[in-house]
């Protein structure tokens, strides 16, 4: 029988553990440009480590994925942090673990609704990029520079994520 996963809704609250959620959140809201423009400020900080390294903005292009869905893996970057926000309005699916002692425990899975990106906290366990119902652009705000900043973690027995109600 799988190991299934249940989806809960992406907020704050729930998501700190793990990183901040990128949302345009009205606590936050600057005017600037004589008026004409809401600046939502200091929503997450990108965070490196190591001699070379910069804070890089990339696009990443997730093909949605088919449900049911195994996860079969879960990695982490313990030299940088790393935030995910869709171009598209379209959600998303955000699986992360808290360590248990040097590898990933139980994935938790949440929904993020259009308009709502996530920024992991460096060295967070999380499942790579899972865009759902269709193509989605991200913008994807990395490390770059020396040293290893990818580890992977490989389950004996996967988990299972059910189709989400969207």
């Amino acid at each position: 029988m799988p190991d299934l996963l249940s989806i809960a809704p992406l907020s704050a609250a729930t998501f700190a553990p793990f990183g901040a959620v990128i949302e345009a959140d009205p606590a936050t809201v600057r005017l600037i440009n004589g008026g004409t423009t809401e600046r939502f400020h200091g929503l997450a900080q990108a965070d490196v480590t190591g001699e070379g390294a910069r804070v890089i903005l990339n696009i990443f292009r997730g093909q949605p994925r088919s449900f049911p869905y195994a996860v079969t893996m879960m990695e982490r970057h313990p030299l940088g942090s790393q935030s995910f926000s869709p171009l598209s309005a379209r959600p998303f699916l955000v699986a992360v673990s808290a360590d248990d002692e040097g590898r990933p425990g139980r994935p938790q899975v949440f929904l993020a609704r259009p308009g709502q990106g996530v920024n992991y906290h460096r060295n967070v366990w999380h499942h790579p990029l899972m865009a759902i119902g269709g193509v989605c652009d991200f913008l994807v705000v990395d490390r770059d520079g020396p040293g290893n900043n990818l580890e992977e973690f490989f389950f004996e027995e996967p988990f299972t994520i059910l189709e989400p109600h969207l």
